[in-house]
This record gives C-alpha cells, structure tokens and sequence, in this order.
C-alpha cells in the first residue's frame, strides 16, 4: 500500500511539474500565452457546448438517393454512397412558441424598420384548400395557446435560413451574458443589437461585465478562438437531412449496411409490427382520400393537422417527426 501511495505522490507531482512548464510551438519553439515571447494565446481545448434542444448526429457512409421503384422513370435520385460529416440537428421542428419568441424579438427591436417584422410573418394561407373549412386553422394555429407545441408552417426557405441567424446571435449572447462577460442590453434596438459577427469585429459595442484578459494584462473582447461561442446555426444539407432522417447506424454491422430503409424505422409498413402498441402508425400520415386520423372510436394517429413536435417514436439518432407531420 505504502508503495502505491507513493507512486501517486510521483505522479501528481510530475504532472503539477510538467503544468507549469509553458507550451510550445512545435514548428518556432516560441511559448504559447507568454509575453515575453509574443502573447501569442492559445486556448485549451476542451468539447463544444451543445446548443439548446441540438442532438449530435455522428457522421458516416450511407446510400443516399431513391429507396422506392422509379415508377416515372425520371432518374433524378440515383442511389449513390455519400460521406456526410458530424453535425448537430434539432430534436424537434421548431414550434410556433419558438417562431412567435422570433417575431417577437424583431418586433421590437427594429422598430424603425417594420418590414423586417411583415417580411418574417408566416404564410397562414397555406391552410386553404379547395373545398375544404380550414378558416379556423388560417386565423388561430400559429397564434393561439393550444398551438403553441404545434410545428409551425408556411414559412420559406429564406425565413427559414433568417430565423438561423437570429438565434446564432441570441444563443451566444445568451452564454455571454451566463458567463458573466457581458451585461444584460433589453433596450437594443435598430443597428444597435447584439449580432455575432458584429462583436466580433468590434462593429457592436455591449456594456462588458467581465473582459477576458491577454497575457499581457490587456483586457478584450471574446473571440471566436476561445472556444466560448458556437458555431452558427444553418439549415442542414440535401444529404444531412437525409442521412438523420434514415439513422441507419442501428443497422450497421462491422462497417457495412446491407438493409436500405424506406422510412426513419425498419419495415415496409407505417403501423409498429410488434408490442404494445402493435397497429399503431409511426408517424402521421394520411392513410387515404379523406382519412387522415382514423375513426373516433379509436384514432390512430391522432393528426387531423400537424400533431404537438413532441410526438410518436424518435429515430436512433433522437430525433421526432423525420417522417410525417410536416413536410420540410
């Protein structure tokens, strides 16, 4: 016993031994974070935040393209083997709370600039339809509280990449201000508010609460070398969205795939084949010309409309609604 303890105590102080010696370049041999050698800073590496409501999809090789007979005969999916590289992806699709914080946020700080607020509004008219009474849904799914946990709808791809913007800026604001570098600013408005790449090139100035500090002493702004801000938000890839749609890795042996899915579960059926709640649909689908639920007796999907994002089964990677209930 008396001899491990003791090859701890030389473990621990060979490692304290070792932290205090500087890090060097391995091509100058210049110390890092030094100011006798430059203040070159380098920060330790350490994992990446994740993002609110993100869940990591690890990368891979997967078949990407048509998994159902060409029956036009177009050609214009071919099967073919991409790599597609680790990313991040939301758990659900976004809320109409989440679109409405959005509208909200652009409501009132471009105040001078009403446009900005009409041209992110949602296209509510794409609830109509030829012979169909959808008025309710036109006038009060986006807006009214049994709604809220609704995927929101009728937004454009332009919205769509606009509101990734927005919330690049108010995630990293938001981890500024909870790590105590920045002060609270609720009276941004116009130019004046807070945008990543706008502090980052010192174009927007906020109240500093706690500056970091170079090795010379010298107080600055966070920088993207930090490794304090994320990366930016974005709209995913043909083959990203494919690729965790499908989450193939449940299928892999070794390193191969030898079963192609045609949906984000295994089988050729929307109903789960086995258990509990054996007959039950997957996803929300329409099951024909006017069945979209089943009958009141005993609805199955429940999805007359979109169902709350939260619904049904999520894939192998996490994530709900890779199929089914809204279109994306």
């Amino acid at each position: 016993m008396r001899n491990h303890i003791g090859l701890i105590m030389i473990a621990l102080y060979c490692g304290a031994f070792v932290s205090c010696k500087k890090e060097k370049s391995s091509t100058t041999g210049w110390n890092y974070n030094d100011e006798k050698w430059g203040s070159f800073e380098v920060a330790e590496a350490q994992p990446q935040e994740t993002g609110p409501n993100l869940v990591y999809v690890a990368g891979g090789t997967f078949s990407m393209g048509q998994t159902e007979q060409d029956v036009t005969f177009e050609a214009d999916a071919m099967p073919r083997k991409t790599t597609v590289s680790s990313f991040y992806m939301d758990e659900t699709e976004v809320k109409n709370l989440d679109y409405r914080e959005y509208l909200h946020w652009i409501g009132r700080v471009f105040i001078d600039y009403p446009q900005v607020y009409e041209q992110a509004l949602p296209d509510t008219l794409v609830w109509r339809d030829p012979l169909a009474y959808n008025e309710p849904f036109v006038r009060y799914y986006f807006r009214h509280p049994a709604y809220q946990n609704y995927p929101v709808v009728g937004v454009s791809w332009v919205q769509a990449a606009k509101y990734c913007e927005w919330r690049t800026d108010r995630v990293n604001e938001y981890i500024l201000i909870r790590e105590k570098i920045i002060e609270k600013n609720p009276d941004q408005m116009n130019e004046e508010n807070f945008n990543t790449e706008a502090y980052l090139s010192e174009q927007y100035d906020p109240v500093t609460k706690r500056p970091i500090k170079n090795p010379s002493g010298e107080e600055r702004r966070v920088r993207m070398e930090d490794g304090i801000l994320l990366p930016e938000y974005r709209l995913p890839t043909e083959a990203e969205w494919e690729y965790a749609a499908l989450a193939l890795p449940g299928n892999a042996v070794y390193e191969n795939v030898n079963t192609r899915r045609m949906y984000p579960w295994n089988g050729y059926t929307h109903r789960m084949e086995e258990g509990k709640y054996k007959g039950k649909f997957r996803a929300n689908f329409q099951r024909g010309a006017g069945d979209l639920q089943g009958v009141a007796s005993d609805l199955n999907d429940q999805g007359a409309i979109p169902t709350p994002v939260v619904s049904y089964w999520p894939n192998e990677f996490g994530l709900y609604n890779m199929a089914g209930n809204v279109s994306e």
